[in-house]
This record gives structure tokens, C-alpha cells and sequence, in this order.
């Protein structure tokens, strides 16, 4: 299934599953209206769903949609730093031999076609393309050989960053971490629809229709299984924790010359599979 976010014409959270061009509303037919609440209740929340959408006698097209982050607001949202070789070397860095985890928080992003701010105090505003998995089932001290199955779904991220914050200190929170300054969504999709782990998906990002990531989430130094692992090994992961896998290269920052985000601009990203992440890029007033 393939689950959007939204807000009515009210300004209230609503949940609908995607069926081609047209949507179904949970929320309408007695289910949660987030995500969130959805995957607290387990197997049983999905089925719920299932039998929702089967039952449905309207839909509504996904046309004019006030996009939300499918994730209203995660307990946890690890963001996994330098997880492809080929980044970690335009970054200057040895590559990891244990995960990179740093924190986002959901003050920091906004839904798809939502603007990206680029703040005031810096023009220095770059763009990465990433996965998000998406936790199902809580945990802790997951073994990687059953960590597949405490992922309930993936999304898409963009994790803008503002570089010459991030790299005033050795570690990133703040410069990753402007408010309105990353994006998540359009959609969650289950992990039934995608190969395991989400692995072997070409990843892409695009400034103003210009490829300038393209890679594979086979390459990634840590899978998701492992990162998903790892986190619980610090704390017990909850239904709707979030994993945001890290950037391939191409990143602005490493370009000579440096390409930043600026106000007019368009970012893309797109995972196969998965779908297509855009926001537009503003100024902060």
C-alpha cells in the first residue's frame, strides 16, 4: 500500500492510501489520522487498512492535495551521516566503519511541494537524496537477521543541510537542522511492495531538472538491516521511528564550484519504486 499524508480543507491531518490517481480516506472510514497512530496498532492497523480500502465506495482524486510528511511525529529520527564510499571521499572522510548517526528533528522538514527556506544567515544550502525506512514494530537489541521485519515501510528525504553551520564543530546537529530546511514524503509505501531493505533502488536528485546524484541503494556502506540494528542497540525503536539512510555523492558542497540551493530553485528526489520528492526553494523573510 502506498499512504499519504494530507490536510483537509479544515487544516486537520487526514490519511488516505493511493490507488493509482485517485484516494482512499481512512480517516473518513473511523481510522487514525497519521501514520503514526496507525502503526502503534501493529498487524492489526494494517489490516484494518486493507480491509478499508477494499471496502471503500468512494474515492477522491490526489489532484490539488495539501501534502503533510507521512510521519507526523516520530519518537526518533536517526539520520545516518557519510553511508556511501563515493560520498565519504568528496567529503574528505575515511569511510565509516561503524554508523554515523546524528539527529533530525521534524521542526526541520516539510511535505512534498512544501518550500524549502533558505535561511537568512547563510547562502551555503545544499541538497542530499535519501531513503527513509521507516519503523513498524518496536525493539530493542534487534539482530540484524530480523531487523527486515521491524520495518514497516520507506519514504523519501531530502536532507538539506546548511553547510557552513554544519562544519563549524565536528558534530552536525545544528546546520542539519534548520527549521523548513529538509523534506520528507511524498508517500509511504510498505515494504511488501519493494525488494528487501529496500536494496537495489537507483537513487536520483535533481536541481532545476539537472541530474546531479544518481547512485543505487545497493551501495550503501551500512543496509538498512544494519542501521536499524544498530539504533537499537542505544535505545528500544517504537512504531514510527524513522531511518534516513544517507547521501550518495554529488552532494553541492564537493561541485567545483560549489552549487548551493537558492530562492526559485526546484529539488527532486526520486527513488524507484518509491516516487518523486519536490519543493521549491524560498528565501527566509
Amino acid at each position: 500500500m502506498r499512504f499519504i499524508a494530507f490536510a483537509n480543507d479544515q487544516g486537520r491531518p487526514v490519511l488516505g492510501v493511493r490507488i493509482g490517481h485517485e484516494l482512499v480516506d481512512l480517516t473518513a472510514l473511523g481510522l487514525p489520522d497519521t501514520l503514526d497512530a496507525l502503526l502503534r496498532l501493529g498487524e492489526a492497523g494494517m489490516q484494518a487498512a486493507r480491509d478499508a480500502v477494499a471496502r471503500a465506495g468512494t474515492r477522491r482524486s490526489i489532484n490539488g492535495l495539501k501534502y503533510l510528511p507521512p510521519v507526523r511525529d516520530p519518537a526518533k529520527a536517526f539520520a545516518i551521516g557519510l553511508n556511501y564510499i563515493d560520498h565519504a571521499a568528496e567529503s574528505n572522510f575515511e569511510p565509516p566503519k561503524f554508523p554515523v548517526v546524528f539527529q533530525r528533528y521534524p521542526s526541520s522538514w516539510v511535505g512534498h511541494e512544501q518550500p524549502l527556506l533558505r535561511p537568512k544567515v547563510s547562502t551555503q544550502f545544499d541538497y542530499e537524496a535519501e531513503l527513509v525506512a521507516v519503523i513498524g514494530k518496536g525493539g530493542r537489541y534487534i539482530p540484524k537477521e530480523k531487523a527486515l521485519d521491524h520495518v514497516a515501510g520507506y519514504s523519501l528525504f531530502n536532507d538539506g543541510s546548511i553547510r557552513d553551520y554544519q562544519l563549524r564543530t565536528n558534530q552536525w546537529t545544528l546546520g542539519k537542522n534548520f527549521d523548513a530546511s529538509g523534506s520528507f514524503g511524498p508517500e509511504f509505501v510498505t515494504a511488501d511492495e519493494l525488494p528487501a531493505g529496500a536494496s537495489g533502488l537507483q537513487l536520483t536528485c535533481r536541481l532545476n531538472g539537472e541530474t546531479l546524484q544518481d547512485a543505487n541503494t545497493r551501495h550503501m556502506i551500512f543496509d538498512v538491516a544494519t542501521l536499524v540494528s544498530v539504533c537499537s542497540e542505544a535505545m528500544a525503536l517504537q512504531p514510527g521511528d524513522i531511518v534516513i539512510t544517507g547521501t550518495p555523492s554529488g552532494v553541492g558542497m564537493a561541485r567545483k564550484p560549489p552549487v548551493w540551493m537558492k530562492a526559485g530553485d526546484v529539488c527532486e528526489v526520486e527513488i524507484e519504486g518509491i516516487g518523486v520528492l519536490r519543493n521549491p526553494i524560498v528565501d527566509e523573510a
